[in-house]
């Protein structure tokens, strides 16, 4: 029988790999969309096929779909949606160094209110 404890890390374990996952496959999508070589229209998505930019992306999602659905098994809905939101905040920041996407003061004050948020639930269990 599995004790409190090893539940809670395990909880932190998908948790943790869930937002890595999800992160990188933005990322993934955003490498493979935004490379200037890729032209327009179906010319466009012909080339994003043929990068594995894409494929990483979709390959992460079909993972973080199985890790998605282990973590919901351990927590409440409400709960599971909230601190899954904390990838909104990691695409953000990873966003201004991988692309140099602006932070604008409202967007860091927005990540900064996402990160509260997840953070008070966390802790509120």
């Amino acid at each position: 029988m599995p004790t409190h404890g090893s539940i809670s890390m395990l909880v932190a374990s998908l948790w943790l790999l869930n937002a890595v996952l999800g992160t990188g496959g933005q990322l993934a999508f955003k490498a493979a969309a935004g490379d200037p070589a890729a032209g327009n229209g179906l010319a466009r998505w012909k080339y994003m096929v043929q990068r594995p930019w894409l494929w990483f992306g979709i390959g992460c999602y079909v993972i973080e779909f199985m890790v998605w659905i282990a973590f919901l098994s351990l927590v409440p809905l409400s709960q599971g949606v909230l601190l899954g939101s904390i990838n909104i905040v990691a695409i953000m920041i990873a966003g201004r160094f991988l692309f140099g996407e602006k932070l604008t003061r409202l967007r860091v004050l927005g990540i900064a209110l996402v990160a509260l948020g997840v953070a008070i639930v966390g802790v509120a269990g």
